[in-house]
């Protein structure tokens, strides 16, 4: 099918993806917040109906974490296989809803992007998939079989509901072919997957050094500060160039994908002028982000400025998150690294490590067979000649569960996220044709794989 076929026969229709994205984003549904339980049910109630509309069989599953799971689906026919599309319709929350522009819960339209929070992460996504299956069933439907999955808890950066679930019910979410709408396009108008994604750990560092606060006057100088054995502790991990440098752990790696321009990395993170990125002139973006292991300082609490007084610290405490790419190990790094932080831990101090939330990196086949089709209908949906494949610094801990679960599926994961939206913070917005042209792309997909 040539790129004009495809734009010809798949014709999505705008005013009804903003009717969907603006019922969806006006739902505040952080699962997270108690206090907004009523919204978070509102929004997944919406979307059972929403599927149920298109003729899907709905089933919400309760899970462990309370946030109903909501699976629609429909039996393959002529012994066609089954595909699999994620979602999910909780958020992070606003936070500071009067630091918006706009009302966050308000879909709003400014210099031809929507606004609004959860507009690309992942409610726009979630408007996509509707969208590809109306234009699926305008244009002769599918033999294939379909599950819809769509969570409730994705923004907790766990793996315990949705997860959990998957475990203990592996029959409903079994599929040949799973595309993970929870990612996106390195900019507007690049088609793109995402291959490969780094594991994180969570490490908690306590550092103490006294029994009480000291009088600075009388000790300082002498008496140990917990806060300055943590720095000790916090530069070890780096060297002179910021490069992360955990003892026993190789970080040196290449990134063989698609490159991450300087220029464009420096624009993405916002980094001030004038600011050196992390790394040499022989470390690219790409590189730093992707294929090796990277420690941040997440947290550090000691006395607070505000708080300050002539005293040595007796107590320190840091959280760093450690993100780790594919083809090592999360527990092995986190391990590792928790050893390094106990052999570097100067004059004796008293050091306690607590590692949590470890999930593995993820990887995928760009060459497979159902990738690399939606790979060709991305190129298709947007005109394109390439189609760019890179990785994520992020990690979606379903994307191994479900790697290990089902072995023999192939997982895709692209989306409508770019990295003018903003995902997370203030002002979040969406590209609509980036919805547009996925949208297509998932819709081709769907007529052609397994033909």
């Amino acid at each position: 099918m040539t790129d004009n076929a495809v734009r010809t026969t798949y014709q999505p229709q705008r005013d009804r993806i903003f009717a969907d994205l603006s019922t969806l984003v006006s739902f505040n549904s952080p699962h997270s917040t108690p206090a907004l339980a009523d919204q978070h049910e509102a929004a997944c109630a919406w979307t059972a109906k929403a599927l149920e509309g298109l003729g899907l069989e709905v089933t919400r599953y309760p899970t462990v974490d309370d946030a109903d799971t909501i699976v629609a689906k429909r039996e393959p026919k002529n012994g066609a296989p089954t595909v699999l599309l994620y979602s999910h319709y909780d958020v992070v929350p606003a936070n500071n809803p009067e630091a918006w522009t706009n009302d966050p819960f308000e879909l709003t339209e400014r210099d031809g992007r929507w606004y609004g929070r959860g507009a690309a992460d992942c409610k726009g996504n979630l408007a996509m998939h509707l969208e590809a299956l109306r234009m699926l069933e305008e244009n002769g439907g599918t033999d294939l079989g379909l599950k819809v999955v769509v969570e409730g808890s994705e923004e907790l950066g766990g793996d315990d509901g949705l997860g959990k679930l998957i475990e203990e019910k592996p029959e409903v979410f079994e599929a040949d072919a799973i595309l993970i709408a929870d990612s996106g396009n390195m900019a507007v108008g690049v088609p793109t997957l995402t291959t490969s994604l780094r594991g994180s750990a969570q490490v908690k560092v306590t550092v103490e050094t006294l029994a009480n606060q000291v009088h600075s006057g009388s000790y300082g100088g002498a008496a140990p500060d917990a806060a300055h054995a943590l720095m000790v502790i916090a530069t070890s991990l780096f060297d002179e160039h910021g490069r992360t440098t955990i003892d026993g752990v190789d970080a040196t790696a290449k990134w063989d994908g698609d490159p991450y321009d300087r220029e464009a990395f420096r624009a993405d993170a916002t980094v001030l002028e004038g600011v050196q990125l992390l790394g040499t002139v022989d470390d690219e973006p790409a590189d730093l982000v992707w294929a090796r292991p990277a420690v941040t300082m997440i947290g550090f609490t000691s006395t607070p400025v505000a708080e300050a007084m002539n005293a040595v610290n007796a107590r320190a405490q840091a959280q760093f998150n450690v993100r780790v790419p594919a083809g090592q190990s999360a527990a092995e790094i986190a391990q590792k690294m928790e050893e390094h932080i106990k052999a570097h831990t100067p004059w004796g101090a008293k050091v306690d490590v607590e590692v949590s939330g470890v999930n593995e990196p993820f990887s995928t086949d760009p060459k497979a067979g159902a990738v690399a089709t939606l790979g060709k209908c991305l190129k298709e949906a947007y005109g394109a000649d390439n189609l760019a494949v890179i990785g994520s610094g992020g990690s979606i801990p379903l994307t191994i569960t479900l790697q290990n679960t089902f072995p023999d599926a192939e997982i895709a994961l692209f989306g409508v996220e770019e990295p003018l939206c903003g995902i997370h913070g203030v002002d979040e917005s969406v590209d609509p044709t980036e919805i547009e042209r996925v949208a297509v792309a998932e819709a081709s997909f769907l007529q052609r794989y397994g033909k």
